[in-house]
């Protein structure tokens, strides 16, 4: 039987837990209620109505003594834990476990008065109507909060929060540092997380604030669909669906999108490595504090050195070079002129644990956190000195003699020049490329010519064409890939061309494809895309080489592609009708998931439109009359075309032969 558990922690050794089943038929001897005086331990359970959730215990009993107060009680029957409400109903107080998966204890003769809800004491798991927010009564914030890792229950150091004001949500490290926001909230969405809005299986999320709580909650929209927000023990927030034809439960969103933007993730002194397994790995001369964790993919715990640093002890420690990578957090800047300088500062210091120095010094005391190595191709890294015993680096002599002075400045002035004339050389290489490009408005990049040219090969790998130009596949230095779009029938001055740019970077959705920038040099006009790996639609569906579409993966191309849609239609400060909705410009990522390419692209070719969508091979078949007929062009046309690539999703064919031969 598929479960899942939502934990509400006492203490690690008793723990309540409901568990969620669905669709499926369940036998149990319990019901939905716990009467006065009245006990849940062992294998005994109850069920909501509908018996969708199911609660009972690991371990301890749980008792409704007769002063209306929920208990929990060890193997020596003391209470661990109670509800400790101040009202009391006596013998006329029952437990009941609802439908929505919340347990209130109540009064058994009038529903309405509640002493305690678990819906007010939220753990890993965030239900629809559940709460997450703050109680002004008891000062006590609802806060989501996983397991230390999958095998203990007791609490771990991430916790999902809303401030009291109710403006932000944000995920916290140990409750100090946060490293992801889901914006300001408006009142209908949440500023960096607009598709939140579209979420199917989300509805009403509100933000409610009184004199004694304020927290959001949002509905379940199905009634026939089970989903939920939940905090895992690595620190990322996701969406879970279950539907009446899933078998499992299907992951549907999730923040941050890369494992290694959560901070403390692989603990003190532990890499992350987002292209690589293990994701975390203890930096050179460091092992695992706790190793078992690990092995559980565990790793907030981090790291510790295996050898202790020499400097306390009057000797001398070197440093290890580790090229390449995010520098880790809360550095401090020092006034050195020069790398040699840097480092004399870092070596006079026995708290100092790294430092870098790129123009400017900084250091690190203490623990390091938040390092990621990068790929070999990215050249966005920097060089990190990581402090350690000389006896833990290779090819330095183990022994523990004594260095002189002399002997240890000469060797840091001669070290200290080589990685000088390294960093400086590295600098140069990166200055090339970095210093060539330049950012439009807040995130559109405007890229050299000579650079597309060099991430594209020459424009050697062609990945298609039509009436806007032709692709072609390229990888920029930090190795991100991307697709490089020639444009043609353009006849905009540069500054014009740039303006209606950066109104198309502007617009972003999770069905849409991000541009990254653009190039605007005397004739040359290209626009810079994310690349999309699996292609478009049109070669999944026409081309038999290629896998076959199953009908739940054509379901979620249709949903997203009007999702994408109706953003540009209705979301958009002004109205943006793509014009050219067809399998060809919608293309796929790695999870299948659809996203509208060349949105805007009409309004840059101007007049020359209508020409070129009658010459583009295969758009005829998608062209709603008004096209013909001559009236104006509403997001109707829009709606038409969908219609048309409706059809051919559902049936894999073209709807006419015509198309095929363009």
């Amino acid at each position: 039987m598929d479960t899942i558990t939502s934990r509400n922690y006492c203490d690690s050794q008793s723990v309540m837990f409901v568990l969620l089943t669905f669709f499926q038929v369940y036998i149990s001897i319990g019901s939905d209620t716990i009467f006065t005086g009245h006990s849940l331990s062992g294998n005994q359970t109850i069920n909501s109505p509908s018996r969708v959730f199911e609660m009972g215990f690991f371990t301890p009993a749980l008792k409704l003594l007769e002063n209306g107060n929920l208990t929990l009680l060890n193997e020596s029957k003391t209470v661990v834990w109670s509800t400790n409400s101040t009202s009391r109903l006596s013998n006329s107080t029952i437990g009941v476990l609802l439908d929505n998966g919340n347990f209130v204890i109540r009064d058994s003769f009038d529903s309405s008065v509640v002493l305690w809800q678990s819906f007010d004491h939220p753990t890993d798991t965030w239900l629809p109507g559940g709460k997450v927010g703050y109680n002004k009564v008891n000062n006590e914030k609802l806060v989501l909060r996983p397991w230390k890792n999958p095998q203990n229950p007791a609490p771990g150091i991430f916790s999902n929060e809303v401030e009291q004001n109710g403006t932000r949500h944000f995920l916290l490290w140990n409750d100090s540092k946060s490293y992801w926001t889901i914006g300001y909230w408006n009142g209908k969405i949440f500023s960096l997380v607009p598709e939140i809005e579209l979420d199917e299986y989300v509805t009403n999320i509100t933000y409610v604030s009184n004199e004694n709580e304020s927290y959001y909650t949002y509905d379940a929209t199905y009634s026939d669909a089970l989903t939920r927000f939940m905090i895992e023990t690595t620190g990322q927030l996701r969406q879970y669906v279950w539907g009446k034809d899933f078998g499992r439960w299907n992951l549907y969103w999730m923040r941050p999108l890369e494992q290694c933007e959560v901070y403390g993730f692989c603990g003190s002194f532990g890499k992350c490595n987002q292209h690589d397994m293990p994701l975390c790995v203890c930096l050179e001369g460091f092992e695992p504090k706790r190793r078992k964790d690990g092995e559980l993919g565990y790793h907030s715990d981090g790291c510790v050195r295996k050898t202790p640093l020499e400097c306390s002890k009057g000797g001398f420690d070197e440093f290890l070079v580790m090229p390449n990578v995010r520098l880790p957090s809360n550095s401090e800047s020092l006034a050195a002129q020069n790398v040699v300088e840097c480092r004399l500062a870092c070596l006079s210091n026995c708290s100092c644990s790294a430092y870098a120095y790129d123009n400017q010094c900084s250091i690190w005391t203490g623990d390091l956190f938040n390092l990621k190595q990068l790929s070999p191709d990215e050249r966005v890294g920097k060089y990190l000195h990581l402090r350690l015993a000389a006896s833990d680096l290779a090819g330095f002599k183990t022994s523990k003699r004594k260095t002189s002075p002399r002997i240890a400045i000469a060797t840091v002035l001669i070290v200290g020049l080589f990685f000088l004339s390294g960093i400086v050389a590295v600098f140069m290489r990166r200055r090339c490329f970095v210093g060539a490009s330049e950012t439009l408005g807040d995130s559109v990049v405007l890229f050299k010519y000579r650079d597309l040219k060099a991430a594209t090969k020459n424009f050697s790998e062609k990945l298609g064409e039509g009436g806007f130009g032709v692709v072609f596949k390229g990888t920029l230095p930090n190795s991100t890939s991307i697709a490089v779009k020639k444009l043609k029938s353009l006849k905009q001055g540069e500054q014009q061309f740039r303006t209606e740019v950066k109104t198309i970077g502007t617009i972003q959705h999770v069905n849409l494809v991000r541009l990254r920038g653009f190039c605007a040099e005397n004739s040359r006009r290209f626009l810079v895309y994310d690349y999309v790996p699996k292609g478009s639609l049109e070669s999944r569906l026409f081309r038999k080489s290629l896998t076959i579409l199953d009908w739940k993966v054509r379901y979620q191309i249709a949903i997203g592609t009007a999702k994408g849609l109706c953003y540009l239609h209705e979301e958009c400060r002004d109205c943006i009708i793509h014009c050219d909705i067809k399998p060809e410009n919608i293309l796929l990522d790695e999870e299948y998931n659809p996203k509208i390419a060349d949105f805007g692209l009409a309004k840059l070719v101007g007049r020359d439109f209508s020409r070129v969508l009658k010459t583009m091979r295969g758009t005829r078949g998608y062209l709603a009359p008004e096209w013909i007929s001559g009236e104006a062009i509403t997001s109707k046309a829009d709606v038409f075309s969908y219609g048309m690539l409706l059809f051919e999703l559902i049936s894999g064919r073209r709807n006419s032969g015509e198309l095929l031969d363009g």
